[in-house]
């Protein structure tokens, strides 16, 4: 096996191998400890380049772990030793058709600039994970990414109409297209959404547009309690669909607080963000509807706003979240979802692990669809304290999966929650999902680890 041999089927300065760019292309944002070390970095151009990556990658059996910004929270790009990390960052084309309404986004262009580009057509690209600024695209499709205006427009899979996808073996297929209605064949476009690198390496994809919203209306209410914040989301949701209805608990608050320093009430015991985009004087009536049930929940204190900037710097401070926690330590990001009735029961029982295992837990959510974002902090280089922020991970998961939820809404299952997986799908859909990946990787190259757990794969 000859790294020369992949060098040569590829342009000058594609390959990298030098010490210090390999370390720093181990870790996602997740920062898995137990991170391997890649025996190169590809940083593909085309998807030719992805093409012979793989050929050469399934001659010599070599793991390939496709990475766009890094910035999975789930360890979904992780790099494992003596595999190639195959990077998308060079490939950022988008480009508009206004007429048909989508975007054709390669993998590394960031969601911003997607929504930047849709935005000079007056079009718009809806999911808006909070990492929208420093996300890619291609990472959104593999994990399926959701974002704060989801409740109301969906997630990611909702937008993908077509990809380009290549194959473990180096083929190059197409799935979908601009087209808002295609039902021929199999579904195989939503196989890939989500697949997480595990079935094949996105490098185009089609995207959805939709024409930009009316300017929205904001609600930030503070309650005494986060069980009271989340009893108000139930009761909102069961007669509206806001455009954005968003939980901060109090150390959510205070961590955000000490960031930004916006002047955020510290005493409260939690926050809700809501925005209506309803068009003309129905948004106005909607935000009173959604004033009348925090306040029949003990609302502290309702503020409103039609103010575009001022509504728009609270969202900033609820997406200011997880960077806001980095400094508190190390973090376990977790991303559980539940039905939306059991949001108040999810809460509360996650307060009671935190309690239990004398862990720092703060709660923010995408409210409205019932996914969670419990952000477990503990001191780096504390060996007894990462043991029980590892207890208390697990069981926040048991505890949403015992309301009948899940163990990632929009994160993916990468490395970090595989181990959970089986319990919420069963034996059976194991199975049948060991099936799909055995038939697409027969090889088990393409992200060994991530959702299931990898098979071995070495050198003939």
């Amino acid at each position: 096996m000859s790294l020369d041999e992949l060098a040569a089927a590829l342009p000058p300065d594609t390959v990298l191998t030098d010490a210090a760019l390999l370390a720093s292309y181990r870790q996602d944002w997740a920062r898995d400890p137990d991170a391997g070390t890649p025996l190169a970095v590809v940083r593909a151009n085309t998807t030719a380049d992805v093409q012979a990556v793989l050929r050469w990658a399934t001659a010599h059996r070599v793991p390939v772990v496709p990475r766009g910004a890094g910035s999975s929270l789930s360890g979904g790009s992780t790099a494992v030793d003596g595999g190639i990390t195959l990077s998308t960052e060079r490939m950022r084309r988008v480009t508009i058709d206004p007429v048909t309404r989508v975007a054709v986004a390669q993998p590394g262009a960031f969601n911003a600039e997607v929504k930047a580009a849709a935005a000079e057509h007056g079009l718009w690209y809806p999911p808006d994970p909070s990492s929208f600024e420093i996300c890619s695209i291609g990472g959104n499709a593999a994990t399926n990414a959701g974002g704060l205006c989801c409740v109301k427009y969906g997630v990611t899979t909702d937008y993908v109409l077509g990809m380009e996808v290549v194959l473990a073996d180096g083929t190059a297929v197409r799935l979908g297209g601009p087209r808002l209605k295609d039902v021929a064949g199999l579904s195989l476009t939503k196989l890939f959404v989500g697949s997480e690198g595990t079935l094949g390496v996105i490098t185009e994809l089609t995207l959805r547009l939709l024409p930009a919203p009316p300017a929205a209306c904001t609600l930030v209410a503070t309650f005494p309690s986060v069980e009271a914040a989340a009893m108000a989301v139930v009761a909102i949701t069961a007669g509206l669909r806001p455009s954005m209805l968003e939980l901060m608990d109090n150390g959510s608050i205070n961590a955000v607080e000490d960031f930004v320093k916006m002047g955020l009430d510290r005493d409260a015991g939690a926050l809700l963000l809501a925005r209506s985009d309803a068009p003309g004087g129905a948004a106005a009536a909607e935000i009173e509807q959604i004033r009348a049930a925090c306040e029949a929940h003990n609302a502290a204190e309702v503020f409103t706003t039609s103010d575009a900037d001022e509504g728009e710097a609270f969202a900033a401070a609820r997406r200011a979240a997880f960077p806001a926690m980095e400094r508190l330590g190390s973090l376990l990001l977790e991303d559980v979802g539940v039905p939306v009735p059991s949001l108040p029961t999810l809460v509360h029982g996650i307060r009671a692990i935190a309690a239990e295992r004398d862990t720092h837990i703060v709660v923010v959510a995408h409210a409205g669809d019932g996914n969670t974002h419990p952000i477990i902090a503990y001191p780096a280089g504390d060996p007894a304290a990462e043991a029980r922020a590892r207890l208390a991970f697990g069981e926040v998961m048991d505890l949403a999966l015992s309301l009948g939820g899940t163990i990632t809404g929009e994160h993916g299952v990468g490395r970090l929650k595989a181990p959970w997986l089986g319990t919420q799908l069963g034996p059976e859909v194991m199975a049948l999902t060991r099936r799909i990946k055995d038939a697409l990787d027969p090889d088990g190259i393409l992200n060994p680890g991530v959702v299931l757990p990898a098979r071995h794969t070495s050198s003939p």
